[in-house]
């Protein structure tokens, strides 16, 4: 499988920024093995859209993946109780 660069919106690096210590090191883990596998164990297409998430602990990753440019984009990280608002 091809690697895939992975970008990361403004919006999503500031809630990632917002987030403790602990819970930002296992999300960035997470973010970075989607460029070697953008459709890892666990991950679920949202209903009704091109994009899909990946939980983390009480955290999800909302992302985008374009395989024409090889490039997943990450959209919007968040609690699971605020995220898909």
């Amino acid at each position: 499988m091809a690697n895939y660069r992975v970008d990361i919106a403004r919006a999503a690096e500031k809630e990632l920024d917002e987030l403790p210590t602990k819970d930002r090191d296992r999300i960035n883990v997470r973010i970075s093995a989607l460029a070697s596998d953008p459709r890892p164990y666990g991950y679920e297409q949202l209903s009704g859209e091109k994009k899909y998430r990946l939980r983390q602990g009480d955290f999800r990753i909302v992302y985008g993946i374009d395989d024409a440019q090889s490039v997943v984009t990450v959209i919007k990280i968040g609690h699971r109780r605020d995220v898909y608002r």
